[in-house]
């Protein structure tokens, strides 16, 4: 598939939107995808016995992730071409893409959160626009705005950068309060109101944001609002030591590793679409779905807590449960699977009390608690 995007320059203009009619990532050990087990393989029919046949018939009706498989194996080869390491920040991007969600990466300058975005949108064939959050950014430079045109004696909307299928929001923290208020009806509805007409974004629709946790100046605290419509939140941490010499050794040979360029897009906006159809199928157990809503519950009741998180909490970790079973070869949910993005999808969406902000604990600690007092379904 010939390259279609540039993800730092002479990004596409996308087409005029359609009026509406109105890491530190989980410690959990991530399997590698060509060894995982996709589930247990389907009973010979060795008989016309009834209860034989049934249980046949269940297996053989499950979801083919060959397909989903192939692509997500290319889009990982397609991003080590340049990044060295994070491949379980791959994993849980390409998982939150599937899931249709958004994703806010926090992490200390210099660990690759913006070239691991632009990489995640060259792999993909759809519009892509970067914005550079500033304290300066009006709404108007990310929504669009109505320009009057005389000839036709009448406003035409001029779509923003929003208008894209991948929209990379650098600092997005750095950008004021109305700014950022105007993130909330299209990152949730997937539209846009200007003037009394509605617009809709292309479909598929991602918002990926960096921001950076320690500093402070000329930075502002996002909205719990806002938070609560990121899927996940994932700390991007430092490499360890073998991955920094590559980095290193890569530089000192005088290649400094492949650019961007050479990253070719190898998922369109139709096979994505069909692949999030085949994760939305993903089976899950009725005792399943309890043990997300008591998890998510449990958040609300504990004592280290004044705001637990809401019921988007609860299909966030559902939708992102299928789509990390389908990654990894499952057409079926465990409860491993939803432990392991209990972090990424609870830390921003709850708050401690100050009492345990003073004795040192942190989001991920409360959330560690939590998945040890609910009983795990076997």
């Amino acid at each position: 598939m010939d390259n279609t995007l540039d993800a730092t320059e002479n990004t596409p203009t996308p087409n005029p939107p359609t009026p509406l009619a109105s890491v530190s990532v989980p410690e959990t050990s991530t399997p590698d995808l060509a060894s995982t087990s996709s589930g247990p393989e389907p009973e010979e029919a060795a008989s016309p016995d009834p209860t034989a046949s049934s249980a046949t018939t269940a297996f053989a009706a499950r979801t083919d992730l060959s397909t989903l498989s192939r692509h997500a194996e290319a889009i990982r080869q397609e991003m080590s071409k340049v990044i060295v390491g994070q491949q379980a920040l791959a994993e849980l991007l390409l998982t939150a893409i599937l899931a249709d969600g958004h994703v806010l990466l926090e992490g200390v300058p210099g660990v690759a959160k913006t070239l691991t975005a632009k990489l995640l949108a060259r792999t993909l064939d759809v519009p892509f626009s970067r914005l550079q959050f500033t304290p300066d950014l009006m709404p108007s430079d990310v929504l669009g705005t109505s320009i009057f045109r005389p000839n036709k004696a009448d406003f035409e909307f001029r779509p923003g950068p929003i208008f894209a299928s991948i929209v990379l929001i650098d600092e997005i923290n750095r950008a004021p309060a109305k700014t950022q208020s105007a993130l909330f009806e299209v990152m949730e509805e997937r539209q846009v109101t200007q003037d009394g007409t509605r617009y809709t974004v292309p479909d598929p629709f991602v918002v990926l944001a960096t921001q950076n946790p320690i500093e402070q100046e000329g930075t502002y605290r996002l909205p719990e609002a806002q938070l609560d419509r990121f899927l996940f939140k994932l700390n991007v941490g430092y490499p360890t030591v073998e991955e920094e010499v590559s980095i290193l050794q890569g530089h000192h040979a005088g290649f400094g590793g492949m650019p961007l360029e050479s990253v070719r897009a190898v998922l369109t906006a139709d096979t994505l679409r069909t692949l999030r159809e085949q994760v939305r199928r993903q089976h899950v157990e009725p005792k399943l779905l309890e043990y997300i809503a008591r998890l998510v519950g449990q958040t609300r009741a504990h004592k280290g807590l004044y705001l637990g998180a809401s019921p988007r909490a609860s299909l966030a970790l559902l939708n992102g449960a299928k789509a990390l079973a389908a990654l990894r070869g499952r057409d079926f949910v465990t409860p491993e699977d939803v432990q392991y993005l209990a972090a990424p999808v609870l830390r921003h969406r709850i708050q401690l009390t100050p009492e345990r902000e003073m004795e040192g604990s942190t989001a991920d600690d409360i959330v560690k608690q939590i998945l040890q007092q609910i009983e795990v379904p076997r």
